[in-house]
This record gives C-alpha cells, sequence and structure tokens, in this order.
C-alpha cells in the first residue's frame, strides 16, 4: 500500500517542467536570443536538479 502512495504523491516533474520552462522564459526575456534560451532552459534543469537532491530530498510525505 505504501509504494502506490509513494508514487501517488511523487511530483518530482513537475520541478524539472518549472525550471525549465521559467528557464527558457527568463533567457528569452532578458536577452531576447534563442541560443541563450536554451542555455537558459539548461540552466533552469539543473536548479531544479539541485533544489530536489538539496532540499526536497529530506522531505516526508
Amino acid at each position: 500500500m505504501s509504494v502506490q502512495q509513494n508514487s501517488n504523491n511523487n511530483f518530482n516533474w513537475l520541478y524539472y517542467a518549472l525550471g525549465l520552462f521559467f528557464g527558457i522564459f527568463t533567457g528569452a526575456v532578458i536577452t531576447q536570443s534563442y541560443i541563450f534560451a536554451l542555455l537558459g532552459g539548461v540552466l533552469g534543469l539543473l536548479t531544479a536538479g539541485l533544489f530536489l537532491n538539496a532540499l526536497v530530498k529530506g522531505r516526508k510525505y
């Protein structure tokens, strides 16, 4: 039962999606260039991964 409950509460994909979206958005707004928008997306994904592994890892559901 706890395996099913744990998989239902797994929202890690949301952090990665938000990091990617806002990284691309920030890169596009600041530089108005596609190359830096993609770089912003990569940095957003890295920031989301750091956030998940450093801050959210010890959280109890």
